[in-house]
């Protein structure tokens, strides 16, 4: 039997603010990404896959420089076989059913069509909806785009990207994205045609960054720029998590810490970091490990799409030794985790001190462990080192059974406590 793999969940502290503003809010449900019930795999194989995986979206983070509506998500562990979390929308008119990738990280929406080569066996026939249109070059979304290939494409906007370990070529299109009831019209995004690689999420990827092609420049209007969602654990056997698009709706009361903008990579979240405690210590991180950089896009982010929290090398030892130092057990290593028990550990609290906001993460919420074996780690890395200004990432481990509320509106990201498994 398959060793299986147990992420324990986070909980959050939980506060809340009064919000008067009045619109509509859509819920889309989500789930967890692959099954480790179901697969096949080793936990040990599995691990180091995720591992992987989050070191090549580290990768690719580094390099980039109201209406109230309720959507569906779920693990793509358990439907698609991928570490993302995945929401159940609709595209085209009549509506074709996908399970797209949710990515705060990313702008543009990217969908496989038809015809693609390279793609998985899920895509999008264009051909069943009338309403589809590819963009030419002098649509203002084209410009939108980095380094669009109209000069070999005149009359059709199309463009070339890497997605962590994988490359795509894609042209721009539009069609109707239907999102639980509400239907957005004419909603551009990446229709994709060669891909290559494995990192491109196989039905596709619905951006949440804060670019002018993501969900939420396109829909500013209709959801106010405010968003939320609540991540099931790996054992969630359905889409019983959610993103939540809109005002209305979203935690009432919550405590929350500053939305910062870098212009080094003006789609991702920022917030302050400005230090960390292991039990009752406050672990001394040189400050210029978490400091917040405009100029060079250093800084901590919050990321849906990576699996485990990675920190800057100066960080992430300084919080490691004293874990092991509090753990005070013989360490082992297992793949890219370095601060592994073979017997049972009590693990110490750890809490990420934000500007305004303390995160306190209990003892079982800091480690993974192997259900088949006595196999226990801390569930945390070193951010590789190969990259420019190297990014913290507060990953979807630790943001899991807890409502994440982005208000770009108003400057701010909110922790709340929320099961959703």
């Amino acid at each position: 039997m398959a060793a299986r793999l147990l992420l324990l969940l986070i909980p959050f502290a939980s506060l809340f603010c009064a919000v008067t503003v009045q619109a509509t809010t859509t819920d889309l449900t989500v789930t967890h990404a692959v099954d480790p019930a179901r697969s096949t795999r080793s936990w040990e194989d599995t691990l180091f896959d995720m591992f992987a995986k989050d070191n090549a979206r580290l990768l690719y983070l580094a390099s980039l420089a109201t209406k109230r509506t309720s959507v569906p998500v779920a693990s793509g562990r358990q439907t698609t076989q991928t570490a993302n979390y995945v929401v159940r929308v609709a595209l085209g008119n009549p509506p074709q059913t996908l399970l797209m990738a949710m990515d705060t990280s990313n702008d543009a929406a990217w969908v496989p069509c038809s015809g693609c080569v390279g793609c998985s066996s899920t895509v999008f026939d264009t051909a069943k909806s009338p309403e589809y249109k590819s963009l030419p070059c002098t649509a203002p979304q084209c410009r939108q785009l980095p380094n669009p290939t109209c000069a070999t494409t005149p009359t059709t906007c199309s463009f070339n990207l890497t997605y962590g370990s994988s490359t795509f070529s894609a042209e721009l299109a539009q069609d109707t994205l239907k999102l639980g009831p509400d239907a957005v019209p004419a909603y551009a995004f990446a229709c994709l045609r060669r891909v290559t690689g494995t990192s491109v999420p196989p039905q596709g990827l619905l951006g949440l960054g804060r670019g002018p092609l993501s969900l939420l420049s396109q829909t500013a209007a209709t959801y106010h720029s405010t968003f939320s969602y609540c991540l099931p654990s790996v054992k969630s056997s359905n889409f019983s998590g959610s993103l939540r698009l809109g005002v209305t709706g979203q935690p009432v009361r919550i405590k929350t810490t500053p939305l910062l903008r870098n212009p080094r990579r003006s789609s991702l979240y920022y917030v302050n970091l400005v230090g960390i405690r292991v039990g009752r210590r406050v672990v001394d991180i040189p400050a210029a490990a978490l400091a917040f950089d405009p100029s060079t896009g250093a800084g901590t982010v919050i990321d849906s799409g990576t699996v485990f929290t990675r920190l800057v090398a100066p960080a992430y030892e300084a919080v490691r030794n004293e874990f092991r130092r509090r753990v005070n057990k013989p360490v082992t290593s297992l793949g890219g985790f370095d601060t592994c028990y073979s017997d049972p550990i009590v693990a110490p609290t750890m809490t990420l001190m934000f500007a305004g906001m303390n995160v306190t993460l209990p003892p079982d919420n800091l480690v993974i462990h192997s259900t088949a074996g006595s196999t226990t780690c801390l569930a945390m890395a070193a951010a590789p080192a190969n990259v420019n200004s190297v990014v913290n990432v507060i990953a979807n481990m630790q943001q899991q059974n807890h409502r994440i509320l982005f208000d770009v509106a108003n400057n701010k990201v909110g922790v709340a406590r929320e099961t959703c498994s």
